[in-house]
Formats: structure tokens, C-alpha cells, sequence
């Protein structure tokens, strides 16, 4: 059986979130996946949290020994979110990066090309960027990355206002990622 060959692990940093998109391990590459000394060592990108937006290719008991919770919000490649999974996520980044900054946020579909750079290119939106800078962002560390259906959500969404904080007077214009 030939052995698929995956594009490296990326980081993606925007003001102060940090994201790593990668491809999905298995129970056989799993704990390269936690501790090589390459590019895709979680503990040296200070991963606390994966979210694994595809089926379940490996058990998490060894990833949550070595401290790192991992989230199971699987949706169908090619397509885009659910709204609970954009709320769900949008809640998740704002509370990891108020609660511990400088921890960075693994997420990882099949390959890493399509659904997990949805969800940073959400997060890029929501902290102030805009869509096509977004997109140009993501693509420029995973070349491949965002399907046509994926753009075409990306293109439509409308920012939440997740990230940002209401003033005094009940305005939204206080970005909690700085």
C-alpha cells in the first residue's frame, strides 16, 4: 500500500493567536505527531488544544497524557461548517488566547488543506482581517489550501464580532486579541 505524502505542519500567527495546521495522524505516527524534533512537534508550538475536524484516526489517550485536549467537531470535506461548529470554534480561540496567551491552537483535517484552514481563516476574519487577506495568508504558508466551495463560504461570512468586546456604551470595537 503506498503511503500518503502530506504537506508539513504550519504556523499561523495573527496578532496574538497562534494556529497550527497540519494533516491527521494515526496510532502508528502518533507519537511523531506529539515529540519529532521536524516541524510538527506539538509541544515545541505549544499546542493545548487539537481539533480534529475529520473522522477519528487515532485514540487520544496518549495526546491527553502529555497535557493537550483534543476536540472532535468533525464536518464533510469540501464543505463548510456548521454553524455550531463556527460557534463552537469562535468561543474556543477567544477563550484560549484571553485565558493563556501564546498557546497555540493545533487543527487538523485528512490533509490540512481544506476544512482546518477554514476554521483559521474564520479566526484571521473575526480578529479584523479581511476575507481575500485571509485566504492570501493561509495560502501563502499551505499551498493548496481552501477549496472552491470553502472560498465561496469564506466570501459570504459575515464576522460575528466573536473576538471584540462591547465598550461602556455598548459598542463592539474593543478587540480582545491584541
Amino acid at each position: 500500500m503506498a503511503q500518503m505524502i502530506h504537506a508539513a505542519p504550519v504556523e499561523v500567527t495573527y496578532k496574538n493567536m497562534r494556529f497550527l495546521i497540519t494533516h491527521n495522524p494515526t496510532n502508528v505516527t502518533l507519537n511523531k505527531f506529539i515529540e519529532d524534533r521536524a516541524s510538527l512537534d506539538l509541544k515545541k508550538h505549544g499546542v493545548t488544544t487539537i481539533v480534529r475536524v475529520c473522522e477519528a484516526t487515532y485514540d487520544t489517550t496518549l495526546v491527553e497524557k502529555e497535557g493537550i485536549h483534543v476536540l472532535d467537531w468533525p464536518f464533510d470535506d469540501g464543505t463548510p461548517p456548521s454553524n455550531q461548529i463556527v460557534d463552537d470554534w469562535l468561543s474556543l480561540v477567544k477563550i484560549k488566547f484571553l485565558e493563556d496567551p501564546g498557546c497555540c491552537i493545533a487543527v487538523h483535517c485528512v490533509a490540512g488543506l481544506g476544512r482546518a484552514p477554514v476554521l483559521v481563516a474564520l479566526a484571521l476574519i473575526e480578529g479584523g482581517m479581511k476575507c481575500e487577506d485571509a485566504v492570501q495568508f493561509i495560502r501563502q504558508k499551505r499551498l493548496g489550501a481552501l477549496k472552491s466551495k470553502q472560498l465561496l463560504y469564506l466570501e459570504k461570512y459575515r464576522p460575528k464580532m466573536w473576538l471584540c468586546f462591547k465598550d461602556s456604551s455598548g459598542h463592539r470595537n474593543n478587540c480582545c486579541l491584541q
